[in-house]
């Protein structure tokens, strides 16, 4: 029987040559910043920041993406993966029906949809985290499935407290895909429970941290939908997924049954309303 041999271009080994290449020079600008720092005296301090932020937001990022290319596989193992390529929370809802179904359905539920990270709202919930003002729009950061980061995400803040909040982000399921054991469904959603700001144990970096028993988000985000709609119907796939302890991306601990409510909003109706969708009582 003959053998396929795997084949490589000329383009694939410089590709990976200079992905490799850009963290080993981020690796010693870090370095190089560290043992400057202990030259300088008291101006130390501002040298060993500028190393955190190097060392934080562009050496370890460099080297999660050139380790998680090689070891983390890319299709589908009901988890999402942060923009380093880590392993992020699990995907624990699956939606039957259209966006605007899904968004009235939320907004009934008292669901605030999520602002697009950008530069003004990310200083805003920098300000509103530190003063403790409310911020129900704030933003939740990318989280990647199917290649691509989620298609769009709503919270609820608790006690007007941008640090601690339900969220869950949602991801338009390919055309004709499947989830494993046959089943079809039209979206996929990772609910959390952001219980404070602090600092990553992976990553170094200021995020948040959150609630490690996501199946009990998970059911708040089917209670409230249940609750606020009649017309939502919902079917549990038992032991979806196995039951693990973990970590996500940012080093917090995760825990769930495995189970996975398939949540369908197809007999809610909407119609538009300056654009936003809202439920047809």
């Amino acid at each position: 029987m003959a053998t396929g041999r795997r084949s490589y271009s000329i383009g694939i080994a410089v590709d990976w040559f200079f992905f490799v290449f850009a963290g080993a020079a981020a690796i010693w600008l870090a370095y190089l910043s560290l043992t400057e720092t202990f030259k300088v005296g008291w101006w130390g301090i501002p040298f060993f920041l500028g190393f955190w932020v190097l060392l934080a937001y562009l050496v370890l990022p460099r080297l999660h993406r050139i380790l998680t290319t090689i070891y983390v596989p890319e299709y589908f193992i009901g988890r999402t993966r942060t923009s380093d390529g880590l392993l992020g929370d699990p995907v624990n809802l699956a939606f039957l029906g259209e966006g605007e179904q899904i968004r009235a359905a939320l907004e009934a539920a008292g669901w605030t949809r999520a602002d697009a990270v950008t530069l003004g709202s990310s200083w805003r919930i920098i300000t509103s985290t530190l003063t403790r003002r409310s911020y129900d729009e704030a933003p939740v950061s990318p989280l990647f499935l199917f290649g691509r980061q989620q298609d769009f995400a709503y919270q609820q803040e608790v006690d007007g407290n941008p640090a601690q909040r339900h969220h869950v982000r949602f991801w338009r399921c390919p055309d004709g895909w499947l989830l494993p054991g046959g089943r079809r469904v039209d979206w996929l959603a990772a609910g959390t429970f952001d219980t404070s700001v602090g600092l990553s144990l992976f990553t170094l970096q200021v995020t948040h941290r959150i609630d490690a028993d996501t199946d009990v988000e998970r059911d708040h985000i089917v209670k409230t939908l249940t609750d606020a709609e009649p017309r939502v119907v919902v079917d549990v796939i038992a032991d979806f997924a196995t039951g693990y302890h973990a970590r996500n991306g940012g080093g917090d601990s995760i825990r769930t049954d495995g189970d996975l409510p398939i949540v369908d909003v197809r007999a809610v109706a909407v119609r538009a309303t300056n654009g936003d969708a809202e439920v047809v009582a």
